[in-house]
């Protein structure tokens, strides 16, 4: 059965003054994940320091509020708009001048994932996601705008996504051969399914699905969902259910700030290897 947890049910520690950290994962709470999953809650004035061991990678994604983050001789401004990829050795400082809230995933020993992360090639990249592409669903109106992909990042070590589901939308039951999946609701409430046992889906869950473990979601009717999902490693095969529709991706040419998107990604179905342009 998926495991579910919600950011509330989580209690923070301060470990620096204006940072309070929740460890919504670990492989204390999971022995069957590859991810710590953390959430970092930012006062005013509050500066996190960050350092990703050697063979380790990272990620995060501003949920709330602004970040300036210094390292690798550059300083970048980050806000609800952008997730940040974080290479093996980095080190950093993020810094809210008025407060911040960061979804922050790290992946050790990532290398296992990927062999290529041990030639030193990766770097800090930065993603406005607001400028990605949004692609429509073929059967249904659920929308998808990809954060973390080989093309984005540099490497086939995880893979992520933001999905809309507008209100009273369902998903295609599926499951995933080769990787664990987990995802972050941002918002709205709904009913997901594990394995066909239903839970109920809210604001702040962490939910993890464990390899081969079959599920789906639907929102609730009336109010829109929306979470970012993660997969570990990012090569993997989706199988669907019998009878269910094969997902697949349309382009619409637009951002969902609804001007034009800042890159092409083609037409796709979710049953394949990643294409080449995601």
């Amino acid at each position: 059965m998926a495991i579910t947890v919600n950011q509330k049910q989580v209690q923070g520690e301060v470990i620096a003054p204006g940072v309070t950290r929740q460890r919504l994962m670990t492989t204390a709470s999971n022995a069957a994940t590859s991810v710590w999953l953390d959430r970092y809650t930012l006062t005013a004035g509050g500066c996190l320091d960050i350092d990703v061991a050697p063979g380790h990678l990272a990620w995060f994604q501003v949920l709330a509020g602004a970040l300036a983050l210094s390292g690798e001789s550059r300083s970048d401004r980050l806000d609800e708009a952008h997730v940040c990829f974080l290479p093996p050795g980095f080190r950093g400082r993020a810094a809210a001048a008025a407060g911040a809230v960061v979804l922050y995933a790290e992946v050790p020993h990532a290398v296992r994932f990927d062999p290529a992360i041990a030639h030193g090639a990766l770097a800090l990249r930065i993603v406005d996601w607001t400028r990605e592409p949004v692609l429509d669903s073929e059967h249904d109106a659920r929308k998808r705008i990809y954060l973390v992909t080989p093309k984005l990042f540099g490497t086939e070590a995880i893979k992520g996504e933001m999905i809309i589901y507008p209100p009273g939308t369902l998903g295609a039951n599926h499951h995933h051969e080769g990787a664990e999946h987990f995802m972050y609701v941002l918002q709205g409430s709904g009913t997901g399914w594990a394995n066909e046992q239903p839970f109920a889906v809210r604001e702040g869950d962490l939910i993890w699905y464990a390899d081969l473990e079959r599920h789906y979601l639907r929102s609730d009717a009336d109010v829109e969902l929306r979470f970012v999902e993660f997969f570990v490693p990012g090569k993997y095969k989706t199988i669907w259910a019998p009878g269910a529709n094969v997902c697949t991706w349309a382009p619409t040419g637009r951002n969902i700030r609804g001007g034009a998107a800042s890159r092409e990604i083609a037409y796709h179905r979710s049953d394949t290897s990643t294409p080449a342009d995601v």
